[in-house]
């Protein structure tokens, strides 16, 4: 692949005829389903989903990135979709849990035993791999993100809730990379949020929905949605213990939290999908501040271990900006690779 490869973390901007971006704007991204959000009747929903994806895919490949995503344009959260899907949920009569900012929300109600019913993203991934020829890459929630974002009204522990959690996942990856996904990615931004849980079980529910996966897997770890959680730490609280996970590739965001890129160094051997684009900015990053963000990665990682990426989902942002900051990440890493091809050839 091209060096400096560029790809979104997942998301991009619904559109305005598909769902009402005011009411998904003004409340935390929905546990349980939000039907309410969708503008189009149930009748017609499919049908418009599937016009809203295909231009998602069309934006992406118009904008030059390398690895494609079907924008995530069918959920109306990143976690919610999968989740309430599950078996052992009672989505009818939903529980409470804290979100990352402290407040309660309403939650899955774990009631069961948590099992996968049926594929949930299948026909989405068949959906990307006809319309691209393009690499293409797939998300999923994470098994400890799942379980913090639920009620447990049957499981003895939070452990043996993830657990079964991962075991979902782990099916739902096997059947993602057979109907042909290049790369799955795993969102798990909780372990940033709750890094004493996570150290505790949240690695292992981690490893076991990757346990006999083959493909090439990623895990996404952030502060949050820049239009929901607007005040950055400066450094992870939970991000080097990701050396310990079989995954392949570690997403994270570096842009609106200037984060310290030597953290960097306690993830050898793994590829990192660098945020460099700040979603809190509505202004467009120039593509030499894309460069420059690049850079300070470069004394940690070695640049064909670098993916250019978003800080996080752009599912918040207007289109038009999305657009332009995607053309400005594209120019961005194509300025970085003729840099190190200069510096390669010693001119």
């Amino acid at each position: 692949m091209t060096l400096f490869p560029t790809s979104l973390v997942g998301s991009y901007p619904q559109p305005e005829w598909l769902i009402d971006r005011q009411k998904l704007s003004g409340r935390f991204p929905p546990r349980v389903r939000a039907k309410e959000l969708w503008r189009v009747a149930e009748p017609l929903l499919e049908e418009a989903q599937n016009d809203a994806t295909l231009l998602a895919i069309r934006a992406q490949e118009e904008a030059g990135l390398d690895i494609i995503t079907d924008g995530e344009i069918r959920r109306e959260s990143y976690s919610n979709r999968f989740a309430t899907a599950l078996e052992g949920v009672d989505i009818d009569n939903p529980g409470s849990a804290l979100d990352r900012s402290g407040h309660p929300n309403p939650v899955p109600r774990v009631v069961g035993k948590i099992r996968r019913r049926h594929p949930v993203e299948l026909g989405d991934v068949r959906f990307l791999r006809a319309h691209t020829k393009k690499p293409i890459k797939m998300t999923v929630p994470g098994p400890f993100t799942m379980s913090q974002q639920a009620q447990n009204d049957f499981y003895p522990s939070e452990t043996e809730a993830a657990m079964d959690y991962a075991a979902a996942v782990n099916e739902e990856i096997r059947d993602l990379f057979a109907a042909g996904a290049d790369i799955v990615q795993i969102d798990e931004p909780y372990m940033q949020a709750r890094p004493e849980k996570a150290r505790q079980y949240g690695l292992q529910a981690l490893n076991r929905a990757l346990e006999g996966i083959t493909g090439t897997t990623a895990v996404h770890i952030c502060f949050g949605y820049a239009a929901v959680i607007h005040v950055r730490p400066s450094g992870y609280s939970f991000l080097g213990e990701l050396a310990g996970c079989t995954c392949k590739q570690v997403s994270i965001e570096t842009a609106q939290s200037n984060l310290d890129c030597s953290v960097l160094k306690g993830l050898p051997g793994k590829k990192i999908l660098l945020g460099v684009i700040d979603l809190n900015d509505m202004s467009v990053e120039t593509p030499e501040k894309v460069a420059a963000r690049i850079r300070r990665a470069l004394p940690y990682v070695k640049a064909e271990d670098l993916i250019v990426a978003p800080d996080c989902g752009m599912k918040y942002l207007p289109r038009e900006i999305a657009f332009g900051k995607m053309k400005s990440m594209v120019e961005g890493a194509r300025i970085m690779r003729q840099e190190y091809a200069r510096n390669a050839s010693g001119n």
